[in-house]
């Protein structure tokens, strides 16, 4: 018995760094951003928002190993990389196992899906089909879209627009101005996290013929694309509050303004690894703190106001 439970310790340590923790935050803060719209207009169905969250969480784990599987198969996953370590590729999970977990939780995403579809009508179905479709394809399949440098378009969507107003509407059934504005500064700190990823893995990328928008735009360019989408994300906040039906408390999300200097400092100053890991963990601490705020504002303003 000794002998087999630090083994078994171990596999779970294994599975939880296929699974990417620190990037579950980009999937959890978009629900809270749409679920604190609902719950601050007295509008909260404890019970959508259940299965929204966990639904989202399962979905960003399934593309984690789907990409860990996907990556390691098509070569991008080798010694240059610098980025955390990759259990396909690193034989630590056969390839087949890791495939199986990926859709074992694009499985169980589904099944919160079907409560969500139920509640909310057969627009999920599509909307739930199109974000296991994504988070499957970023990598995988014939046509990868993320060797095309086109995944930060699809972060953007699928993690801004989709996430926050699909987070209202399983709640509500409607679509609200409010709802679009709040998710496109969200979408844009998603995409910012993808963008030091990608940044940190130019020269690997560029090896196995991986054309990210970063390999494609060259480094002084990934860098100023990078500050852009951050400084997008603020500049374009208060845009959710044409109309009168959202408080500017809202605005308490430029108190999180201070945490994007480590992480912009870092992608100017240096190349190096580590340092370039701090600096995504970095930028998704931002994008949460800015969600935590900005749903912390929504609480407080009464969510959204008028009909």
């Amino acid at each position: 018995m000794a002998s087999t439970t630090p083994a078994r310790a171990l596999r779970w340590r294994v599975w939880l760094l296929a699974a990417r923790p620190k990037t579950l935050p980009a999937s959890l803060a978009p629900v809270l951003v749409g679920s604190s719209l609902a719950l601050g207009a007295g509008r909260f169905d404890p019970a959508a928002f259940a299965a929204a969250l966990l639904g989202a969480l399962f979905i960003q784990v399934g593309t984690n190993l789907a990409n860990d599987y996907s990556d390691a198969r098509r070569g991008a996953d080798n010694e240059q990389r610098i980025g955390p370590l990759r259990v396909t590729a690193q034989g630590l999970v056969p390839p087949r196992t890791v495939l199986l977990g990926a859709n074992l939780a694009f499985l169980l995403a589904v099944l919160c899906g079907i409560y969500l579809i139920v509640k909310a009508g057969p627009l999920l179905l599509a909307v739930g089909g199109a974000s296991i479709a994504a988070g499957f394809l970023y990598t995988g399949g014939p046509f990868p879209y993320g060797y095309a440098g086109l995944g930060e378009v699809f972060v953007f969507l699928f993690f801004g627009l989709v996430a926050v107003v699909g987070s209202w509407y399983v709640q509500v059934q409607s679509f609200p101005w409010p709802a679009f504005a709040l998710a496109i500064p969200v979408g844009l700190l998603a995409a910012a996290l993808l963008v030091v990823n990608n940044y940190r893995d130019i020269d690997s990328d560029r090896l196995v013929d991986k054309r990210t928008l970063a390999v494609r735009l060259g480094r002084r360019r990934t860098r100023r694309f990078y500050l852009a989408l951050i400084a997008l994300a603020y500049l374009t906040l208060p845009l959710a509050l044409i109309g009168g039906r959202v408080q500017p408390w809202i605005l308490l999300a430029f108190l999180s303004l201070p945490l994007a200097h480590p992480p912009t400092r870092t992608l100017f100053a240096t190349r190096e690894g580590r340092a370039l890991n701090r600096a995504l963990a970095q930028t998704a601490l931002l994008q949460l703190a800015f969600c935590l705020l900005v749903s912390a504002g929504l609480l407080i303003g009464g969510g959204l106001h008028g009909r």
